[in-house]
């Protein structure tokens, strides 16, 4: 089996799995493009991403360019003879860089391609309630997650499965996929499909701002919310001038008699109950929750706390600053979740 020379550029733990994997492969790994190392942490001190911290430990050539549109750059990347450049959570790359490898530059996306092209895949289809997601590992051109379709994989989003746990599994399934796709392309015996135009869609940047729920909403929307933000940038209501976070949750079935959204309601044995929809006759069950100042834990073991903080009738996401004199609503950007 014919061995390919290979340029990975990536950034984020989740490419880092995939780097991984390709260094235990039959190919080689020629150079690291990673971004530039950025602020991070309380010191805010320059940080290594996860793939280029991976590529040290191994020795190999990085590159961090702030562009690959520099003539300059390209010619850098030219210069290493590369059979093929793996893209993983890298960013889009211009039309003259795809060109340069003689296969070309194939991508790593965590989703199930045409649907959920964009920055945010995994999140976004456990927000939407989708019952299934994937890998599709593509042929790039200059779109935005536009290129030919070389394989995917799939695999189920459960009513439990959470941002982190579907990244995690993402990341394992996309890296073998790649290995796969390689070793195919590597004795050309995989061909490219294009994308269909039906069932495009876009899964745009998570922010924090987001991340506060609307009790107005349907509950089986504010749990799929509450389970594809965790770990982050993690769902939150206003308990008092605080903020209650919340972990994991489901919809409870059937409906209860109309009283203020928000408003907390006789708890189960473990799980908070909280009044949502138009009229507050839904019911979210809370089963993982954080309150101010202390750990994530099981609402099982708030409760058995006495915390009076979460008594039946409290009302969660109406609140005043009373430490700024104003809407909390109004409150700093540099406020955290």
């Amino acid at each position: 089996m014919s061995r390919l020379r290979v340029v990975f550029a990536g950034t984020p733990e989740f490419a880092a799995s995939s780097l991984a994997t390709l260094l235990e492969s039959q190919h080689e790994v020629v150079a690291v493009y990673t971004q530039p190392d950025r602020p991070a942490g309380r010191g805010r001190k320059l940080s290594p991403s996860p793939v280029k911290q991976l590529a040290l430990e191994h020795g190999l050539p990085v590159y961090q360019p702030q562009t690959l549109k520099a003539p300059a750059e390209q010619a850098e990347l030219a210069a290493l003879n590369a059979d093929i450049m793996v893209v993983v959570a890298y960013g889009l790359l211009p039309q003259a860089v795809l060109d340069i490898p003689r296969l070309g530059c194939v991508n790593v996306h965590a989703s199930l391609l045409p649907r959920w092209r964009g920055a945010a895949p995994i999140q976004r289809a456990i927000e939407a309630g989708d019952s299934v997601s994937g890998v599709t590992i593509m042929q790039m051109d200059a779109g935005l997650d536009t290129g030919a379709m070389l394989s995917e994989v799939r695999t189920p989003i459960t009513p439990r499965t959470t941002g982190g746990d579907l990244h995690d599994r993402l990341a394992i399934q996309g890296a073998n996929a790649l290995i796969n796709t390689l070793d195919a392309l590597a004795t050309d015996s995989v061909h490219a499909t294009p994308q269909p135009d039906a069932g495009v869609t876009y899964a745009a940047k998570l922010s924090k701002a987001e991340a506060e729920l609307d009790f107005h909403q349907p509950a089986q929307q504010l749990a799929n919310k509450i389970r594809a933000f965790n770990p982050w940038p993690v769902a939150w209501c206003a308990l008092g001038d605080d903020r209650l976070r919340l972990l994991m949750a489901n919809a409870e079935e059937g409906e209860q008699p109309p009283c203020e959204p928000g408003t907390l309601l006789k708890h189960g044995d473990d799980h908070l109950r909280i009044a949502c929809g138009e009229n507050g006759s839904e019911v979210l069950c809370v089963t993982s929750a954080q309150l101010p100042g202390g750990k994530a834990m099981a609402v099982r073991d708030l409760l058995n706390a006495r915390h009076a903080r979460l008594a039946s009738g409290t009302r969660l996401g109406a609140r005043l600053d009373t430490r700024l004199g104003k809407p909390a609503a109004q409150a700093s950007e540099g406020d955290t979740p």
